[in-house]
């Protein structure tokens, strides 16, 4: 039996230390996301006509993006929010709010990553508009496969478009 404990995402295995730390899960210091996979979100509502409180679990992966919001109040004072975007917008859950700025941008794209949803900028009329990030029109960080597409892997190569396909004897 080795001793040691393994880096997520590596292969390399370090064997010192004591049986303890193979239990002991390594992170970024600044890491504030949940330690375990976020399955669901519990949303509670009042039904309106009852009056009789409810909660639904609804499922991460039912959710289509991360959206951040700003408003300003007729006193002047900005607020930002963050919130998940469901396909049925009565199921859009609020996960963190400030007054200012400070410190949305982080908590935004820290919710993405962690729940693995692509991240969206709200409108001022309530649209959700794509978040990309791109330098003089050029998209940063996504790259095309260079690889053929499977539509495309029937096909044959340009070099024997020319022949032509044999004959069947009947």
């Amino acid at each position: 039996m080795v001793h040691g404990f393994a880096l997520e995402g590596s292969s390399v295995v370090l064997a010192f230390g004591k049986p303890a730390v193979a239990e002991r899960r390594f992170v970024a210091a600044n890491d504030n996301g949940p330690r375990d996979p976020v399955k669901t979100v519990t949303i509670r509502r009042m039904l309106e006509q009852s009056g009789v409180a409810i909660k639904i679990k609804v499922p991460v992966t039912e959710f289509i993006g991360v959206a951040v919001a700003t408003a300003l109040s007729e006193d002047g004072v900005l607020t930002s929010s963050i919130e998940l975007v469901h396909s049925d917008s009565a199921l859009n859950y609020r996960v963190f709010e400030e007054e200012g700025n400070h410190s949305v941008v982080a908590e935004w794209q820290n919710w993405g990553k962690k729940l693995r949803l692509p991240l969206f900028i709200k409108a001022g009329d309530g649209a959700y508009m794509p978040y990309s990030q791109q330098v003089d029109g050029v998209m940063v960080g996504n790259s095309q496969s260079r690889r053929k597409l499977v539509a495309e892997a029937g096909r044959r190569p340009r070099f024997l478009n020319r022949r032509k396909p044999g004959q069947l004897d009947a």
